[in-house]
């Protein structure tokens, strides 16, 4: 199955917008886990994914914030 969430050309400030709902999103669902989850291993893996988000996040601000161009995003989810 494949779920196509985003497919176009955006403005930098709606791809960034677009971007970071999604990984808030994400953050969140990680953060629950957490509250959820009492194993120091799985806090500390999803300690470690939420992290990586926010430095993604960061060099996603810093690229669209240094572009004047539209932007194409193409994101799909694929499930097998």
């Amino acid at each position: 199955m494949n779920i196509k969430l985003i497919k176009g050309h955006f403005s930098a400030a709606d791809s960034l917008e677009l971007i970071d709902n999604i990984i808030r999103q994400k953050i969140k669902f990680q953060e629950n886990k957490i509250q959820q989850n009492s194993s120091e291993e799985d806090i500390k893996m999803r300690e470690k994914r939420i992290k990586e988000l926010q430095d993604n996040l960061a060099e996603l601000r810093v690229y669209l914030n240094n572009s004047s161009n539209n932007i194409t995003l193409d994101c799909s989810i694929h499930i097998s």
